[in-house]
């Protein structure tokens, strides 16, 4: 009987397909297996096995596997289910999660191949451009189109190599190209076999090439061939740096056939044996909130532990890891930062040495890969430290996944789909293994804090300091006063200049946060009054002086900065606001002896420029730091005795009901980096709305005053946590029609969700990378089915796209959105 599989492509697909079996494969296939299969007209792509069955599908032609990839399944049936449930809530395909899940490395995509026909004649002379690419093609047989253009140096190549097939000169193949290599090192070893007789004999033949003979010396050396036993294998680079020669007495070596290469997969990994401390003990705020969590997790599968800034509570953490893995389950320890795995890989790996692997994005794909691999054996890490994609990883015996600072929007991936959240996220996943979840934070989100004051979760709160620091003194400064009688030095307070001075005095460090990256956040023509705008989106362009340019930071559009403005000729243009980049170039002339560092998303593209400016800054190299919000999520500095804020209401001032909230946890996150060991700290928290509730709240560091406030609010105009938001983005190039759609589709919404349904309405930013945008906001209360509302949606997605004026229509939802 003929066997099918059900395979999940790499493709926002509503449903899986179908495909046949050939024989060679019917036994071998798993579900949870990488299967190479034909999609469209030529492309291949790599798909999951989700189901292995025997009933032939009646509405479509079915097509063959073309190869399987894995022996064995690359996916683990939690995964499956993990995934069923994140395209359900998240109101996406399970190919958008199959493609966030996965590294690269582990979905192969097709590229076309072309290939020589040896048997061709022609019958009718080629034209010089094919005459090219067909001798291109007899030095190699078979190219990939990219390649053959770049070789023969023709732009339109696709043209020629039409007329090519159609002459039957050629033909084209479709060849999956693998991405992920593993890493392999060049080893060395005698060729034959290696006594001492057959030894002596070469070294007398080479008593006349002393460098030969020296190198070979160092093999017997370094590999113990005659020592008994089996030698030790020894690498290409290692024997030829210790016995100092070059590569060309080596090639000598291995003409005479002394000598051969082979090549021995050795992975990405860092298998060194590290050292392990003790666990510190902890102190007995630390030691009772510690009790209570493990309390709290007999009855409660999920526990806030709201501990103010810098209580320790890592300390706390490293202790329930240990108490997790001697039940020989294994931790995943979520991050919102790719800047913070740094600090705390150093202190977990402390105490765990090389039971913890590391997983991030800025991680070589191939690394990525090995890790993945590794965690499908029984030799799997025990811990994972990582950021949000974590989540997908196999995991064989999961116990307790750790959300730190799980206040953080970072958390939350924006596009593409999946548009999940990491922190709710991970609460299904832990439930699914059985295993516990602990959430960290000094600024719980307000959702988190309503479940846990209402019991959902279980609560514990740190409010000590460690080593009983106190908290930092915020000083509030009104800038808008100081603007009017002219006493601010640029961006910069009277009051701050002068802190900032007596800590660079006392060889004290300087923490600058100014959540606007570039160096104008936008240029303006003062004679016309001229903005440059985005071409592909309606922003207007941030000013990077770095690379003096303007560039839009929605779609990456550059455009060099004019001389003169384009509508009236002056040359008067002016920068407008100031971002991280302007604070830089301020700072280094009021403190041009100071050394000054910057922390954004344009200092940080790399893996190493993160560690690097941590690491500086942490061994003092660094007087002042500049950042955007990255310096607010907990790094630890012991000797920052001054944090400026350096205007607070750009934060306040923006358009969502969680500006507050989100404004809050970041100034009270930011000056938690101030003081440590052994001194208060202070903040100068400069803003124009001096008077406005949540400065004092931040002063007072009363979170509790903050959130009581804010759940008011939320009851009375149907937020989160009372309920629960959708929202509907619509897309597309044609703007009225945009309009048509926006219109019907929320008409259609009205008529099921009544007065639930608000919009449409333009975003914030209403077009980005050419498509317009609209937005519908669905809000639907905490105990309504939220099935049947997936249900209702979809449904009249359905009916709004088989209306044939509105094909082009691009639909897609953000529930939950932050």
């Amino acid at each position: 009987m003929k066997k099918f599989v059900d395979v999940i492509l790499p493709l926002p697909l509503p449903k899986s397909f179908t495909y046949s079996l050939p024989e060679e494969y019917a036994e071998e296939v798993k579900v949870g297996c990488r299967v190479v299969v034909p999609f469209g007209r030529k492309k291949y792509y790599t798909a999951i096995v989700c189901n292995v069955h025997y009933y032939a599908p009646t509405e479509y032609e079915v097509k063959d596997i073309s190869t399987l990839l894995d022996a064995s399944p690359i996916l683990l049936p939690m995964q499956f289910k993990f995934w069923e449930w994140l395209a359900n809530y998240y109101l996406c395909a399970q190919g958008d999660v199959y493609k966030a899940a996965l590294p690269s490395g582990l979905k192969l995509e097709s590229e076309t191949i072309v290939e020589c026909n040896p048997d061709f004649e022609a019958v009718v002379p080629l034209s010089e451009r094919e005459q090219r690419v067909l001798d291109l093609l007899s030095a190699e047989s078979e190219q990939c189109v990219t390649k053959l253009e770049k070789d023969s140096g023709f732009k339109n190549i696709l043209t020629i190599i039409k007329s090519l097939l159609d002459k039957e000169a050629i033909f084209v193949k479709e060849e999956l190209r693998r991405t992920y290599k593993p890493k392999t090192e060049a080893r060395v070893r005698l060729v034959g076999t290696a006594d001492e007789r057959r030894l002596h004999i070469l070294f007398d033949l080479l008593g006349r090439a002393p460098k030969q003979l020296a190198l070979l010396m160092k093999y017997v050396e370094c590999s113990g061939v005659l020592a008994g036993g089996t030698p030790k294998e020894v690498s290409k680079k290692e024997l030829l740096q210790r016995a100092d020669v070059s590569t060309a007495v080596l090639n000598g070596l291995i003409e005479k056939q002394i000598f051969e290469v082979y090549y021995h997969e050795i992975g990405r990994l860092d298998r060194e044996v590290k050292l392990v401390t003790e666990l510190s003990r902890l102190n007995e705020f630390q030691q009772r909130a510690h009790d209570s969590v493990v309390e709290s997790f007999k009855e409660k599968n999920v526990c806030l532990l709201h501990g103010v800034t810098s209580s320790g509570k890592t300390e706390i953490y490293i202790h329930l890891i240990e108490e997790t893995l001697r039940q020989g389950k294994q931790v995943l320890y979520l991050l919102p930062e790719i800047a913070l795995t740094t600090q705390i890989t150093e202190r977990l790996q402390r105490v765990f040495g090389s039971r913890l692997g590391i997983y991030h994005s800025k991680f070589p794909d191939a690394e990525r890969v090995e890790i993945w691999q590794k965690q499908l054996g029984e030799e799997g890490y025990d811990i994972i430290l990582g950021v949000r994609s974590s989540i997908f990883l196999p995991y064989r015996n999961l116990g307790l996944i750790i959300v730190d600072e799980e206040h953080e929007n970072t958390y939350k991936q924006q596009d593409p789909a999946p548009r999940y959240h990491a922190r709710n996220a991970a609460i299904v996943l832990a439930a699914m293994y059985g295993a516990k979840t602990l959430l960290g934070t000094a600024t719980p989100s307000i959702e988190t804090w309503s479940n846990a004051t209402s019991g959902k979760y279980g609560l514990v709160s740190l409010n000590e300091r460690y080593k009983e620091i106190q908290l930092p003194e915020i000083i509030p400064v009104d800038i808008k006063e100081l603007h009017r009688k002219k006493r601010m030095v640029g961006q910069f307070s009277p009051l701050l200049i002068q802190y900032i001075k007596e800590a660079l005095d006392q060889k004290q460090q300087v923490i600058l946060f100014q959540n606007r990256r570039g160096f104008a956040p936008m240029v303006e023509c003062r004679t016309c009054g001229w903005v440059p705008k985005c071409k592909n989106c309606d922003v207007s362009l941030t000013y990077h002086k770095g690379i003096n340019q303007l560039t839009c930071h929605y779609c990456g559009y550059t455009y060099q900065l004019p001389r003169s403005c384009p509508a009236c000729e002056g040359t008067d243009i002016v920068n407008r606001g100031f971002g991280t980049e302007k604070i830089e170039d301020d700072i280094k002339v009021l403190f041009p002896q100071a050394a000054v560092a910057r922390m954004d998303l344009d200092t940080t593209r790399t893996r190493s420029a993160y560690e690097k400016i941590i690491a500086d800054f942490e061994e003092g190299k660094t007087d002042i730091l500049i950042g955007t919000q990255m310096v607010s999520k907990g790094l630890d500095f012991d000797h920052v005795s001054i944090v400026g804020i350096l205007n607070a209401d750009t934060m306040l001032n923006y358009p969502d009901f969680r500006s507050y909230e989100r404004a809050f946890q970041l100034m009270a996150q930011v000056s938690g980096r101030a003081g440590r060991k052994n001194k208060r700290g202070r903040v100068v928290l400069q803003t124009k709305s001096i008077d406005h509730p949540i400065i004092r709240q931040v002063i007072a560091n009363d979170y509790q005053e903050m959130v009581g406030g804010q759940l008011a609010e939320r009851q009375m105009f149907h937020y989160p946590p009372y309920y629960r938001l959708v929202y509907v983005y619509l897309k597309n190039r044609n703007e009225r029609l945009l309009e048509q759609m926006a219109f019907a589709m929320a008409e259609k919404l009205r008529a099921v969700f009544g007065s639930r349904v608000l919009g449409p309405d333009k975003p914030p930013v209403a077009r980005v990378q050419t498509l317009f945008i609209k937005k519908i906001v669905v809000k639907i209360e905490q105990n309504a089915s939220m099935s049947r509302a997936r249900e209702l949606l979809l449904g009249i997605q359905r009916e709004m796209l088989e209306d044939e004026r509105f094909k082009s229509l691009i639909v897609y939802y953000d529930m939950d959105p932050m």
